[in-house]
């Protein structure tokens, strides 16, 4: 199971430090949508050139013109790009090419995504399926859930709100990769908060595979 830190809504400075202080306890580094449209693809360059040994994810969230975009982010060092599953299906397959091109992973962003159309997305069965609770959403609500859909032979995402008290359920669910954000990055102690996260997954993890 992996912990992917999602960075969003501070300076790359601020990014690049945070990172770094929590690197021990992360698995993937995600460039997130508002650091890649504030600072453009030398936020990906940045992220990848100052932790060469970690997967960057660049949360692009492609809508249209995906080859195009493909290349910037596999070019800049990004591991894995993230792609609407709302885009169409040929957005989700140039994607897919340009992924294999480049030997890298697209994440099919489910936010808003209806059951109809996600039996139409199980064709990509080599993409990253993501369940996604918006941050507007997760602003409007006191107690965030999110709905692991059945993607039985697939690899699987969690996004959007998780803390450390929801982390037990979360794991139950079964998601190969959990998405951290404000609970790591908006914490007082954030290497700590991040510890206790990877401390309570592989406890957690433990316990639901006896």
């Amino acid at each position: 199971m992996i912990i992917q830190l999602a960075l969003d809504r501070m300076k790359m400075e601020e990014a690049i430090e945070m990172a770094r202080t929590v690197e021990s306890s992360v698995d993937w580094i995600e460039v997130g949508t508002s650091l890649i449209k504030e600072f453009g693809m030398n936020s990906i360059k940045e992220m990848r050139n100052h932790f060469p040994n970690k997967k960057i994810v660049a949360d692009m969230k492609t809508m249209d013109n995906a080859a195009y975009e493909m290349d910037l982010c596999f070019q800049g060092g990004a591991n894995v790009v993230t792609v609407m599953g709302a885009a169409t299906d040929v957005t989700i397959q140039k994607c897919l090419e340009k992924a294999r091109e480049y030997k890298g992973r697209i994440m099919i962003d489910l936010l808003n995504v209806p059951d109809s159309r996600l039996e139409q997305l199980r064709v990509y069965n080599q993409a990253i399926f993501c369940e996604h609770v918006s941050k507007d959403s997760q602003e409007n609500t006191d107690q965030v859930m999110i709905n692991m859909r059945n993607h039985t032979g697939f690899m699987r995402a969690a996004a959007g709100g998780i803390t450390l008290s929801s982390l037990p359920e979360m794991i139950r669910k079964g998601p190969d990769v959990i998405i951290i954000g404000s609970a790591i990055t908006k914490a007082k102690d954030p290497a700590e908060a991040a510890r206790l996260f990877k401390e309570t997954m592989n406890r957690e993890k433990g316990v639901n595979e006896v």
